[in-house]
């Protein structure tokens, strides 16, 4: 373990990347902010609902909307048997979908592929916005779609390259507070209803190791992002 992390370490300081650590830094003050993280969050509640969407209709559930609300909490409903596999799954992806949402733009960016990035997101917004069942739910779809649709079309390769950095960094560190969020809400008790105590009721796990597990993915998605954000090519 020690030699791989002075082998990240001298790669990070060979890269001389400033700009890509420089993007981190603004995602985590954006993730840290408390004004700044009420706004964005909405950014993360869609990646939140989408992973639940996308995983019900893989699993074999019908999905029949999905509402974003104005304090950023959303709801994905979808119809199906309310116990085994397919509920499990879909109730567990919601909160890793963020951070590997994030994983998947580090990867692409540092691929030289941001365009890539850009249009993958434009499209993946646009089939979610055919799910949404409330106004607010598709002003936020479309206010973010139409950034990312801005920076894709206008912007050069650089700044693309930087913007796409911006966003999966926001990505990993957005991944993980709203699990620390959770946490902090259930032991008030003002959660009873979250996918970890649903999770605990289907599967007998308690919800705590859930959070645990979720935690864990979002933390090594973090850590293999930003070595891989911070060998970007550089701009």
């Amino acid at each position: 373990m020690d030699d791989l992390v002075r082998e990240w370490t001298s790669q990070l300081l060979d890269s001389g990347n400033v700009a890509a650590l420089i993007a981190g830094v603004i995602s985590l003050v954006l993730v840290l902010g408390r004004n700044t993280w009420l706004l964005l969050r909405n950014v993360v509640t869609i990646a939140h609902e989408g992973g639940h969407a996308v995983v019900a209709l893989l699993s074999g559930r019908k999905l029949n909307g999905i509402r974003l609300h104005s304090d950023t909490s959303g709801l994905t409903v979808s119809t199906g048997k309310p116990t085994g596999p397919g509920m499990v799954f879909t109730l567990v992806a919601g909160y890793p979908a963020v951070s590997l949402l994030g994983l998947g733009g580090a990867w692409l960016v540092t691929a030289d592929l941001a365009h890539v990035m850009l249009w993958v997101c434009v499209a993946l917004l646009a089939a979610m916005l055919l799910a949404i069942r409330n106004a607010y739910g598709v002003l936020s779809i479309v206010v973010t779609g139409g950034a990312i649709f801005a920076v894709s079309w206008f912007a050069t390769p650089a700044w693309q390259a930087l913007c796409c950095a911006l966003f999966s960094w926001f990505l990993l560190f957005g991944g993980l507070r709203p699990i620390a969020e959770l946490r902090r809400k259930r032991a008030g008790g003002r959660a009873p209803s979250s996918d970890a105590d649903q999770l605990a009721r289907l599967t007998g796990l308690p919800a705590a190791l859930w959070l645990a597990c979720w935690f864990l993915i979002g933390l090594a998605a973090l850590l293999f992002g930003a070595r891989w954000l911070l060998l970007m090519p550089q701009v």
